[in-house]
Parts: structure tokens; C-alpha cells; sequence
């Protein structure tokens, strides 16, 4: 097999390397993926320029599929699962939404299931100026926390909500989109998820809302220091998009966020994502 990987940053972030694209397609390619995504937590596979059946077919490979595409904000795609991520008007019915993508995040805090374990995303047309992709490794935030600050946060939860995810951008969601959004959806995450494999991440994000049992304003500068801690370049690899471009990520172990972008840039991505086995406070 010539697969191979190299890494980008020492602590996050490896691009793959192949001779022949029908290699990334067996058996042997996917348990080296899965085992990088445990220490690499991204995956960079340059200009692949895979179909969607392709992504879909490579999704199932990976690990099993989970759909968390919405009918409410966007058009379908060709292919069923598939997501397109974009501010078109014309596939999605709320682009607002997309916005708050350029704030840091994890996926499916909020949902009545476990995270996605990852997500799959596609670039199908780049954005001119803009559009990057940054990642942010909540493995290594927590890896290099001081101590004194790992004691504080051991036992601490967060309550996580769409309606703190959507604060940066309330001002521009039509009042009609609203009902789109679920916003009223809370849930409660410990602040540190220890994982079945034994490594530890910080869960935060913009869906932070308020730290349980301590003072809401307390709890929000917490959480505001715990996020610009993970933020540091060390923990951060920046992915500047060219089409065909494909990018695996460990959804709980990676905050992302996109640079914003031009409503006519035309920028569309896809995704698929891989169905969570873990609760965040199993």
C-alpha cells in the first residue's frame, strides 16, 4: 500500500498521500485512517475530487453513517445524507444559519443522539477570498491545561443550547426563520469528555451557554477562557480549500470554524458525518 501520511502541525493535522485513489477505498487504508484520527484528529486528502457517491461510499467504510441534513434549511442533494453547505439562496432556504459557522463549534451538541464521531466535507467550489477552514484540537487544549485549571473544570458542565450558537448572528436571522432553527434545544455536556479510549477532550464551543452551579457571568468568562486557551496557533491547523479537497475530522475532539466568506462567492461544501457510540457524559 503507498498511503501515507504526513503531518502538518506536532499536534493536529496530517495530509494523505497516495499513488493510486482505489488504495483509499480498502480495508487497510481505513484502519490507518481510524488510527491517525485518534493522535492526528485531521485528515487532509489534497484535490481528491471525490464524487458524492464516492464520499458516501468512503463514509461507509469509515464508520456508520448518520444523516443530519434538514429538509427545513436546505434543498436535498443528488444523493441521499449528503448536506450542502452553503450561502446560495437558492439550495439553502436559511443561509443565516451558515453564518454562525464562522464562530467555533462542534456538531450536533444539541441533537437527541450522541455527537457525530466525525464529519466528512467535501469542497466542490472554493471561495475566492475567505472560506478557510480552521480546526482547533480540544485534545491537546486539555492535554496542555494547567493543572490548577484542569481541577477547576474536572467536574464542571456546560449547558449547550442553539440559541447561544446563534447570539453572534441574532441580529441578522428573519424573525420567520426562527421556528426553522430549534433554537429552544438544550442540552447539558460535561465540560471534559473522557473518552473509551482513554484520552480526554474539552467540549466547547460558541454552544456554550452558562456553566452549571456556578454564576451565569462567571461561568461564561470560564468558558470564554477555556475557549481562547484551545485557540492558540499550537492547537490550530488553517486548511485553505481548493475544489476536490476532502477533510476528515474527530467531531468532539475538533472545535471548527470557517473565515467568513462572500454571500456570492459562491462556496459550496459537502458533508456527510459518522454516527457517535459515545455519549459525551457516558
Amino acid at each position: 500500500m503507498t498511503v501515507t501520511l504526513e503531518n502538518v502541525k506536532p499536534l493536529i493535522g496530517s495530509v494523505v498521500r497516495f499513488d493510486d485513489r482505489a488504495e483509499l477505498f480498502t480495508e487497510d487504508a481505513m484502519a490507518l485512517f481510524r488510527e491517525a484520527m485518534e493522535t492526528r484528529t485531521v485528515l487532509v486528502f489534497p484535490e481528491v475530487d471525490f464524487s458524492d457517491e464516492e464520499q458516501l461510499r468512503f463514509t461507509d467504510m469509515f464508520g456508520a453513517r448518520v444523516n443530519l441534513t434538514s429538509d427545513s434549511v436546505s434543498e436535498k442533494a443528488k444523493e441521499e445524507d449528503v448536506y450542502q453547505v452553503t450561502l446560495d439562496r437558492k439550495v439553502n432556504k436559511a443561509p443565516e444559519y451558515v453564518l454562525g459557522t464562522f464562530f467555533w463549534h462542534m456538531d450536533g451538541l444539541t441533537v437527541d443522539m450522541p455527537p457525530p464521531a466525525a464529519t466528512l466535507l467535501s469542497c466542490r467550489r472554493a471561495s475566492a477570498d475567505g472560506g478557510q477552514t480552521e480546526f482547533s484540537s480540544t485534545y491537546a487544549a486539555y492535554d496542555y491545561l494547567p493543572d490548577d485549571d484542569k481541577a477547576l473544570v474536572e467536574n464542571l458542565k456546560a449547558t449547550h443550547s442553539v440559541r447561544a450558537s446563534l447570539r453572534p448572528i441574532a441580529d441578522i436571522i428573519p424573525p420567520e426563520d426562527e421556528a426553522k432553527m430549534n433554537i429552544g434545544i438544550v442540552k447539558d455536556h460535561p465540560i471534559v469528555w473522557r473518552r473509551a479510549n482513554g484520552r480526554a477532550s474539552l467540549v466547547i464551543g460558541t454552544t456554550t451557554d452558562r456553566v452549571e452551579g456556578m454564576e451565569i457571568v462567571h461561568g461564561r468568562a470560564l468558558l470564554t477562557r477555556l475557549l481562547e486557551w484551545a485557540v492558540q496557533p499550537d492547537f490550530v491547523y488553517r486548511h485553505y480549500w481548493k475544489k476536490g479537497d476532502f477533510v476528515i475530522w474527530d467531531n468532539c475532539g475538533a472545535m471548527h470554524r470557517v473565515i467568513p466568506y462572500d454571500w456570492e462567492s459562491g462556496r459550496m461544501m459537502h458533508r456527510t458525518s459518522i454516527a457517535g457510540t459515545e455519549a459525551v457524559g457516558a
